[in-house]
This record gives C-alpha cells, sequence and structure tokens, in this order.
C-alpha cells in the first residue's frame, strides 16, 4: 500500500464519522494522571534530539511543555528517580534506555493516531496534533495495532516523522534543516515540523509537502528567509520560521 502524500489526503471518511469524531472536542477531556504528563516529558526529551543533536535543557523542556520551571525540576526528580532520565543540577536531560523505551513507545502512539486521523478521517496536517496528545492516551493496545494495520503499517506520520516500529526500532533519514542548507542545495523535504499550525498552513498554501524536490536559490538582495526552487521551476522566498521547520534529504539529481 502505497503511502499518500498530504496534500493529497485522498482517503476521506464519510461527513457523519467525521463529525462523529470531531464531536468528541464537545466532551470533557479526560482527567491527565500522572502517568500521562510523565509519558509526555519522556516524548518531548527524546523529540528534541531526534532531528539534532543537543540534549535539551530543564529551562527548554518547561518551554516546550508550556510550564514553570519549578514543576519541571519537580516531575525530572520523579522521571530520575523511576530510572527514566539521566540529570544533575544545572545539566542537561537525557533518557536512559527505559525511558528511551517509553518515550518510543508514547511516539509510536501518537504519530499513528495523526496518520489515521489525516488518511481515514479528513483531518489537515495542522489539525492533529491536539487530537492526538488526547487520543494516545485512551486507546487500547488491539486498537492502536488494528490502526496500524489498517495504514498498510506505514513508516512516517504525515509531517514525515519516523513512526517506531512496534520492537521500537527506526530508521531516520540524513537529512538538513532548509535554514541551514547551503545555496545550490538540491533535496526533497522528508521531514516538516508539527510545532507551529501556522507555518503548516503557509507551507500548504505553497503546496510544499513529503517528497517535494527543491533546491535552494541566491536569496535576492534585501530579502530575509531563504529562497527555494520549486519543481515547476519558480523561485519562492519563505521566512525565516519557515525554512527552519523543513528537513530535507540530499538529491543531487533534482
Amino acid at each position: 500500500m502505497s503511502e499518500p502524500t498530504i496534500a493529497g489526503r485522498a482517503s476521506r471518511s464519510t461527513g457523519a464519522d467525521l463529525a462523529a469524531l470531531r464531536s468528541l472536542d464537545a466532551r470533557p477531556t479526560p482527567p491527565r494522571t500522572s502517568a500521562d504528563a510523565a509519558d509526555d516529558y519522556l516524548k518531548t526529551i527524546y523529540s528534541h534530539t531526534e532531528w539534532q543533536p543537543d540534549p535539551i535543557t530543564p529551562n527548554q523542556l518547561a518551554t516546550r511543555l508550556g510550564l514553570a520551571p519549578s514543576s519541571v525540576t519537580e516531575m525530572v526528580k520523579k522521571l530520575y528517580g523511576a530510572g527514566l532520565v539521566d540529570h544533575r543540577p544545572y545539566s542537561p536531560i537525557t533518557l536512559t534506555a527505559a525511558g528511551k523505551q517509553r518515550a518510543l513507545a508514547m511516539l509510536r502512539r501518537h504519530r499513528l493516531i495523526e496518520t489515521w486521523l489525516v488518511r481515514v478521517h479528513g483531518y489537515g496536517w495542522d489539525e492533529v496534533h491536539d487530537e492526538a496528545e488526547v487520543l494516545e492516551h485512551a486507546l487500547s493496545d488491539r486498537l492502536l495495532d488494528a490502526i496500524d494495520v489498517q495504514l498498510g503499517r506505514p513508516n512516517r506520520d504525515p509531517h514525515g516523522d519516523i513512526i517506531p516500529a512496534a520492537d521500537g526500532t527506526l530508521r531516520r533519514p540524513d537529512a538538513v534543516r532548509l535554514d541551514q542548507a547551503p545555496f545550490g542545495f538540491a533535496g526533497r523535504v522528508v521531514r516538516i515540523s508539527d510545532r507551529d499550525p501556522d507555518v503548516l498552513r503557509v507551507l500548504d498554501q505553497l503546496g510544499i509537502t513529503l517528497d517535494e524536490p527543491i533546491g535552494v536559490a541566491e536569496l535576492p538582495t534585501g530579502s530575509a528567509g531563504v529562497a527555494i526552487v520549486r519543481r515547476v521551476g519558480t523561485v519562492v522566498v519563505v521566512a525565516p520560521a519557515v525554512a527552519g521547520s523543513v528537513w530535507l534529504q540530499p538529491h543531487p539529481e533534482i
């Protein structure tokens, strides 16, 4: 089963199915447990180093989670006590082997759910993150496996993030961020960060999706951002925030 690009969104549910799913928004959100919170921390710590090597600091973790530094300090102490993270005062936070295994299991859930919402229920790729944050804690392993089979066991989510296999293994492509690519670089889009829905909407309007071939062109004088050459031969200048959200796998023939 081939994996459709995001722009196509070829697989859609009926209007009734989509309305029923989105009606969940009107229901009270189930209370979050301490285990849910721990999983969110572990996912965030792992995700921070997924596409770059520097470990996350407590302040960065607090910013990413939208929490007070004091709250993060207390939770990190608990995770350390549970053997899930390594941390020393005033130092970055890293995952232990057990913490990484748990983080990958949660990322598998989150990314499979995002893929399911886009392919089956007609969600846009800028709409799925918050839904997946809720559903990832509610779905049983049996239902998650059924979703995986239904989708043809995809290896990436709608944004290009790798979906770990059931045993926690994954293979991430070598890639460079668009705002760090040199003039003349050519590649195809393999990942788009989902941290900012507005960026996703801009890229949607430009028709830039996964597997899109892109070349880095010379930036016009006085412009800010990154100039890219599209498949149709046109040059578009994208803002720094947009360029910093796109990863390219080198492909010299593009």
